[in-house]
């Protein structure tokens, strides 16, 4: 039987390190738990939001509501065949862990989204990616709780509507609770060294094994991105945007530097973080957050700082990559 905390702090439950608290939240740690919340009468009439790892996230400092802390555990094979694994994960597992299980337990597939914080859960949400890799690109199902049906159900990729940082959960937040996701690692294994970081790497190695490629992105990431145990941030802030053909084209009339990465439909991916460097944000401070001083599409809460600050920030830098160059950015972590 679940148990309700009141007054619950949420400082340890988003990267951001925000102080926050939650009237009433209840920490679910199996699918039996999630139900008998959900159903119960105490709670039944009062706002609720779901958290995870809280790394893609930006918390307001109260919420009058009930909060459910997802801890569901539990790793395994589910499937092994001679062209794939199949391997689940319960939606609280941290994804880092989860990763590093998979190549210890010699299912290699997952390895370049290695670091990447939050849950198992959340990844599925956000359609998760990294150095060339996307979750959708290794996702098999995955089951959630139908909190207006009252029915668990499963999704397979197609009904997920998978996309660039986003998924069909995006667009009913609240209505699902994603329970555990399964995933195919595709045999015989094969690197993915598409990205020119990881790629330069591996120039002279032969062979490349998944145990290197992992902690290749470790290094990666550690060296381009703070620790969030360090200095609070939710990874990348904004999304990199993508524009019509013509659109860079004329962009890179008057600004011949920028970069582009074509796109399957012909249009041109963007580098936000280069956006946002080049219209002067990076580094930049305002109260109590900012803009990491090495890589600027991080924002960092630099101590006590809140929901409120790290908003206004992110309209200034919304505000002024549209006066240099026209192009809209839009924000990866969900604000509650």
């Amino acid at each position: 039987m679940h148990e309700i905390l009141t007054d619950h702090p949420l400082d340890a439950c988003n990267s951001f390190g925000f102080r926050a608290r939650s009237r009433y939240a209840v920490e679910i740690r199996s699918e039996a738990d999630l139900q008998s919340a959900l159903a119960d009468p105490r709670l039944k009439d009062l706002p609720r939001r779901l958290l995870g790892g809280g790394s893609n996230i930006v918390l307001a400092s109260e919420f009058d509501g009930v909060t459910l802390l997802m801890r569901i555990a539990g790793r395994q094979l589910v499937q092994a065949e001679a062209d794939h694994f199949i391997v689940e994960a319960a939606g609280g597992e941290t994804w880092h862990d989860f990763v590093r299980w998979t190549l210890d337990e010699g299912y290699p597939g997952l390895e370049n989204l290695a670091l990447i914080p939050g849950t198992v859960g959340a990844a599925p949400v956000q359609n998760i990616g990294a150095y060339g890799i996307e979750l959708a690109d290794r996702f098999e199902t995955l089951r959630a709780f139908d909190t207006e049906a009252g029915t668990f159900v499963t999704f397979d990729r197609e009904a997920c509507a998978f996309a660039y940082r986003d998924s069909v959960f995006k667009h009913r937040p609240g209505r699902y609770v994603v329970t555990s996701v399964r995933f195919r690692l595709p045999r015989p294994w094969q690197p993915v060294l598409s990205y020119p970081d990881i790629a330069a790497a591996f120039r002279d190695a032969d062979p490349v094994s998944p145990r290197a490629v992992f902690d290749e992105v470790v290094a990666v990431r550690g060296r381009k991105l703070p620790d969030p145990a360090v200095i609070g941030n939710a990874g990348s802030f904004f999304q990199n945007p993508v524009v019509a053909a013509d659109q860079h084209a004329r962009l890179k009339v008057s600004h011949p530097a920028m970069g582009g990465y074509p796109q399957a439909d012909g249009r041109i991916k963007l580098s936000a973080a280069w956006l946002v460097e080049q219209s002067g944000f990076k580094g930049m401070r305002l109260g109590h957050v900012g803009v990491y001083d090495r890589h600027a599409l991080i924002l960092v809460n630099h101590g006590g700082g809140s929901a409120a600050e790290i908003t206004t920030l992110a309209g200034r830098i919304k505000a002024g990559v549209m006066e240099k160059f026209g192009v809209q950015l839009v924000e990866e972590p969900v604000f509650l």
